[in-house]
């Protein structure tokens, strides 16, 4: 079962994320923070996800999540895809996976590095839920 922790309540990620979930018996979002803890409450609430976090690093490192949705702007998908990396969960990531091709070489590397995931979150081709 993949254990989704949701970085941020995006207008996407209904669309990219949690829709797909609901689709797919062996997908759950488990977990959510946001800058704004009422708007992430809201959006946990509205979509049914049962822990709300104090932040990004709360769901980083949840012991209930194996992977990251990273939807935040572009300039954080470096650091916070590296951190989810390393804390050993796969990463769904919203496009564009970075702002460089040194950022995504990077990225792609500690994920080889750990033997996990790293996905961007491009579903007009392929979904991956």
């Amino acid at each position: 079962m993949i254990r989704f922790g949701a970085l941020g309540a995006a207008k996407i990620s209904p669309a990219a994320l949690i829709y797909p979930c609901i689709n797919e018996p062996n997908a759950l979002v488990v977990a959510i923070a946001a800058r704004d803890r009422a708007r992430a409450e809201r959006f946990a609430e509205a979509h049914h996800i049962r822990t709300v976090c104090e932040g990004y690093d709360e769901v980083v490192h949840h012991g209930d999540v194996n992977a990251v949705y990273n939807p935040l702007p572009i300039s954080a998908h470096h650091e916070w895809t590296i951190k989810a990396l390393k804390a050993g969960k796969h990463v769904l990531c919203e496009k564009s996976l970075s702002c460089n091709a040194e950022e995504a070489e990077e990225m792609n590397a500690v994920a080889k590095e750990k033997g996990l995931v790293l996905m961007d979150a491009f579903h007009y081709r392929y979904h991956p839920l």
